[in-house]
């Protein structure tokens, strides 16, 4: 597709590691005039945007938000309106539990061109970070990923019929809701010894892993004060993390490496500090650039050659 003038581009950021960005999601980052992204978005994505480019936050936390959904519509339809190529940048997959849909439809309402870019979702690379497959023909032959966020009389997710219909539950955004959660699918009939696990931060250097029972996990994760941005999975496959385990294995996981190298240079070690488990946070403090007099240079580099003939 070549350029279009007034396009929204909304794209999936992945779970977290910059290096699961899709090649589609980087192309879009670089052509776009304005970026608009999450909290869940890893900052190291930002460096692929023009140099001209305008960076809007509008990420949302438990309990606060820099922008409302509302308000993200209308800079998205604001923007697009005037010409503008955007880059509406979110956490995971835009089209699972991102409100992509309701941003779409926003677009598709007053005519502005749009495109979705798949983006790795967390259902299944947060579960994956942690050596645990959603699904594994021995054990598993079915999978649900339902959203926790709500656990009240708005909530929708019918946890009855849903806690012995499918071998893996991956619930996103429920660790707040942990014990109710826990509890309506040992309601439905799951029983509370059904190994389960919660994964903060998951397929990133930052990951942290909790393996228990239904019975037990919302206590154990309440002691040790795991929050969001985490994934709950409840089923046998959990079982498969004791012999599957890879990010924690890394030589240097768990290690924080400050990059201070020049922006040219750092992008060459910070990756080899992340093969091996550590994460890498880029502070470029050394910046080569012309003089803005060159002829004091020039003089000094004469006289050295000069003098060295």
């Amino acid at each position: 597709m070549g350029d279009v003038a007034g396009i929204v581009w909304l794209v999936g950021a992945g779970p977290g590691d910059p290096k699961l960005l899709t090649l589609r999601g980087r192309e879009c980052i670089e052509r776009a005039e304005v970026v608009v992204y999450d909290r869940l978005v890893s900052p190291a994505l930002l460096q692929y945007a023009s140099q001209d480019a305008e960076l809007i936050y509008v990420g949302k936390a438990v309990g606060r938000e820099a922008m409302t959904q509302v308000e993200i519509n209308a800079l998205l339809r604001q923007f697009s309106l005037r010409g503008k190529k955007v880059c509406r940048l979110k956490g995971g997959d835009p089209f699972v539990f991102g409100r992509g849909g309701e941003e779409a439809e926003v677009l598709a309402d007053v005519g502005v061109p749009f495109e979705i870019v798949p983006g790795v979702t967390s259902v299944t690379a947060a579960p994956a970070g942690a050596g645990i497959p959603v699904t594994d023909r021995r054990i598993a032959s079915s999978f649900a990923a339902v959203t926790g966020h709500g656990m009240d009389d708005t909530d929708k997710v019918q946890w009855d019929a849903l806690a012995t219909a499918v071998d893996t539950i991956v619930v996103l955004m429920g660790v707040e809701n942990l014990s109710k959660i826990a509890a309506a699918i040992m309601d439905g009939g799951r029983s509370p010894d059904t190994p389960a696990a919660v994964v903060h931060w998951g397929a990133t250097p930052r990951q942290k892993t909790l393996a228990g029972t239904l019975s037990t996990i919302a206590e154990k994760v309440h002691s040790v004060g795991l929050n969001a941005p985490a994934v709950f999975v409840v089923g046998d496959v959990v079982n498969l993390r004791a012999k599957l385990q890879w990010i924690e294995e890394k030589p240097l996981f768990g290690t924080r490496v400050l990059v201070t190298r020049a922006e040219s240079q750092a992008e060459d070690l910070a990756g080899k500090l992340e093969a091996v488990g550590a994460e890498a946070v880029r502070l470029p403090l050394i910046k080569t650039v012309p003089p803005e007099n060159p002829k004091p240079l020039d003089e000094a580099v004469g006289r050295a050659c000069c003098g060295g003939c």
